[in-house]
C-alpha cells in the first residue's frame, strides 16, 4: 500500500487492527476458535482494497507494452474485475508466457495463481487454442447452453464435500 501513496499512519493501523485477529464458528454447536493468519474480514468495508493495491502493485511490475491487442479502438493486454483478471492476447503462446509472468510476480508477493480456475477461452477466430464452452464465475457455473443442470450437479458435489469434511466432528 506504501508504493499506493497510502500514507504509513494508516498501514499501521491496519496492521493493528488485523494482528491477533480470530474468528468463531459453531459446526454442530461446538464453538472452534479460529487465528486469522491473512486476509481481511469479510464484509469489512476495506476488505477489496488491499487486495486491490497487492493486484496494482503486480500489474506495475509486469513488463506487456509490447504484448497489447488492439480492442475497439484502444490497445489492452487484460481486463480485471475484483479477483477475476482476463489476460487478451493474439496467441496462445503469449497466453502462456504472459500467465508465467503473472504467476512469478504474485509469488514475489505472496500470492498464488489457483490453476484450477485457470483457463482459456477462444474468441472464434483462433484455430487451435483449447477451449471450454463452460466455466465457474463468480461462485457459478456457466455454459453456452444456459443449461442449469451441470450447476446444480457442483453444487450438490461442493455441499456434499462439505458435509463429508466435518463427518468426524458429528461422530
Amino acid at each position: 500500500m506504501l508504493t499506493q501513496g497510502v500514507p504509513t499512519q494508516y498501514i499501521r493501523v491496519l496492521r493493528e487492527l488485523y494482528s491477533g485477529f480470530t474468528t468463531k464458528i459453531s459446526p454442530f454447536y461446538n464453538e472452534v476458535v479460529i487465528d486469522v493468519k491473512r486476509g481481511v474480514r469479510q464484509w469489512d468495508t476495506i476488505s477489496s482494497k488491499p487486495f486491490s493495491a497487492t493486484l496494482e502493485n503486480v500489474m506495475s511490475e509486469l513488463e506487456w507494452e509490447d504484448m497489447e491487442v488492439k480492442v475497439d479502438g484502444r490497445q489492452l493486454h487484460h481486463l480485471r474485475f475484483a479477483d477475476d483478471i482476463v489476460l487478451i492476447t493474439p496467441s496462445i503462446s503469449q497466453a502462456e508466457r504472459m500467465l508465467a509472468d503473472f504467476d512469478r510476480v504474485c509469488g514475489n508477493v505472496g500470492r498464488q495463481l489457483n490453476l484450477t480456475k485457470t483457463m482459456f477461452i477462444e474468441n472464434g477466430q483462433v484455430s487451435d487454442a483449447p477451449f471450454s464452452l463452460s466455466y465457474v464465475y463468480l461462485g457459478h457455473e456457466l455454459n453456452m447452453a444456459n443449461d442449469l443442470a451441470p450447476e446444480l450437479s457442483r453444487r450438490k458435489r461442493a455441499a456434499r464435500g462439505g458435509f463429508n469434511s466435518v463427518e468426524e466432528v458429528m461422530k
